[in-house]
């Protein structure tokens, strides 16, 4: 291989290999993916002087370390995070040159979730249906890094951006979720939908990339029994049995039985995948 790559160190908790997705293939059962905090990437990648669309790694909670085989110029943006270039302190959220040998370390999350790498000349790991993103559900992409794995690299695209500071928001105290309504609220009472834009929700600690799940007050059924399996688009406010919404994220499935409440726009999900067990849930109808 090249001495354009680097190795694993320290794969951590859950890192994989995202960039903006695989869009298109709902149709073949194949969901986007692409990584949730996307103005993240996209700031990373304008960092180093990629494309947006190049791939990142996308490290959550506990982050991860890496060692260049050549001198790189690397952005550690998401969740704010302590970084070190071979145990020295280095910047979060501006380029940083890591020289050959050396290890770069993304430490855990000090706010947040999830934090992302990027390199310049971004992740050569193999497309799948135009995207090197790891999808979870379908094992689609890359595996999640492990340790002493070795991912390639891409030549530089260009001068890394000359930033003193960049604006991007930071991990929330209340998760705001807009919604448009349908197409299967008719399936819940009245009092189960003034329940979702009223009721006290907390982010749960079983979500995943498939989807965030809540912890509150059960949405009050209509009627009974489950729906024939349907397209499920991202976005989607699915209700399983037990009343509490499930927000459907990146590697989310592309059918399902249980009734959509709502549907959150993309435009809102990034603060989704920064928010941390209990955070504060609520829900708002959009007009």
């Amino acid at each position: 291989m090249s001495d354009r790559a680097f190795s694993v160190v320290r794969a951590g908790a859950l890192t994989t290999v995202q960039d903006l997705g695989r869009p298109g293939h709902a149709h073949l059962g194949v969901p986007r993916s692409g990584a949730l905090d996307a103005p993240a990437h996209r700031l990373g990648n304008r960092l180093v002087g990629n494309p947006e669309s190049a791939a990142t790694l996308e490290t959550m909670l506990t982050g991860c370390a890496v060692r260049v085989r050549r001198a790189t110029t690397v952005a550690v943006t998401g969740a704010p995070c302590p970084v070190t270039v071979d145990g020295r302190p280095a910047p979060w959220g501006a380029p940083c040159h890591v020289p050959a040998g050396a290890v770069l370390d993304a430490g855990p999350a000090t706010h947040g979730l999830r934090s992302y790498l990027a390199f310049a000349g971004g992740i050569e790991a193999e497309e799948v249906l135009g995207s090197r993103s790891t999808d979870l559900l379908s094992g689609l992409g890359p595996d999640p890094l492990t340790d002493g794995a070795v991912l390639p690299l891409g030549d530089p695209h260009g001068p890394p951006a000359a930033a003193d500071a960049v604006p991007h928001a930071g991990p929330v105290a209340e998760l705001l979720l807009p919604f448009l309504p349908g197409p299967r609220d008719a399936w819940f009472t009245e009092a189960g939908l003034r329940t979702l834009t009223t009721g006290r929700f907390r982010v749960s600690p079983a979500g995943n990339r498939i989807g965030l799940r809540t912890e509150g007050p059960p949405l009050e059924r209509a009627r009974p029994g489950e729906l024939p399996s349907e397209g499920m688009p991202l976005g989607a406010l699915q209700v399983p049995p037990n009343g509490q919404p499930v927000l459907f994220l990146h590697d989310h499935p592309t059918t399902g039985g249980y009734p959509v409440v709502g549907v959150v726009p993309e435009r809102f999900l990034a603060p989704a995948a920064q928010a941390v067990p209990g955070t504060p849930v609520r829900f708002l109808r959009l007009r």
